[in-house]
């Protein structure tokens, strides 16, 4: 029941903004730029953190958000509100993050930078934590990798549903238009991420729960 209210409570809140923002692009579109500066204002966080979940470097991610709303001024005037704004908007930075990701020199700074900073925040760091038991910090910790490391190994449309579903709560036909791709696609793409998450965490799972992960369910209704 709790949940079922989380999920009316949380459609009205979307609805409610993207009454706001269709409001804030007509304005926009008559060449209103604060209407605009308050659109970015309204979604940039957003946005910032999708591309962050995906491509997992702030660099790139702020370079994404800044090229993400470039297009979406450039392309203000061909909105016809048929999908909301944030929708179209975490299109456009899925498909950067997605292309940036394809790029072979991407992975393997990806894992040049891991190595590093796994040499740099050795043992002897985390045993200088004030307070902490350094066994316990660092099986956070290398839980904590074990989790990122398999959200890093999934393909980046995998990531991105998980990241859709799991963090921003968007719907299957929310998901569906921001991937452009129908309903069934993306419940059958998070059926098979939460499979290979469990699979690649399984021991973990064990380790904090006693018990192994739940299967998933293909096909649950939104």
């Amino acid at each position: 029941m709790n949940r079922s209210r989380a999920k009316a409570s949380n459609r009205k809140a979307r609805q409610a903004e993207a009454e706001v923002d269709r409001e804030l692009i007509k304005l926009a579109q008559d060449g209103d730029r604060q209407a605009f500066r308050q659109l970015v204002e309204r979604h940039q966080r957003r946005a910032y953190a999708i591309a962050l979940g995906l491509v997992r470097d702030e660099h790139d991610a702020r370079e994404i958000v800044q090229e993400a709303f470039l297009r979406v001024h450039r392309g203000l005037a061909k909105f016809h509100g048929g999908s909301s704004f944030f929708t179209w908007l975490y299109r456009i930075v899925t498909n950067l993050s997605i292309d940036l990701m394809r790029k072979p020199s991407r992975r393997e700074q990806e894992l040049t930078d891991r190595h590093e900073l796994a040499d740099e925040l050795g043992t002897p760091f985390i045993a200088r934590i004030d307070g902490a038991d350094p066994i316990d910090v660092m099986r956070r910790r290398e839980i904590a990798e074990r989790i990122q490391a398999a959200l890093d190994a999934l393909p980046p449309y995998h990531r991105g549903v998980i990241l859709m579903r799991e963090v921003e709560g968007m719907s299957y036909e929310e998901m569906a238009q921001a991937m452009d791709v129908s309903k069934g696609t993306i419940m059958s793409r998070l059926f098979h991420a939460r499979q290979k998450l469990q699979k690649a965490l399984a021991d973990c799972y064990e380790e904090q729960l006693g018990g192994k992960p739940p299967k998933g369910r293909k096909g649950s209704k939104s």
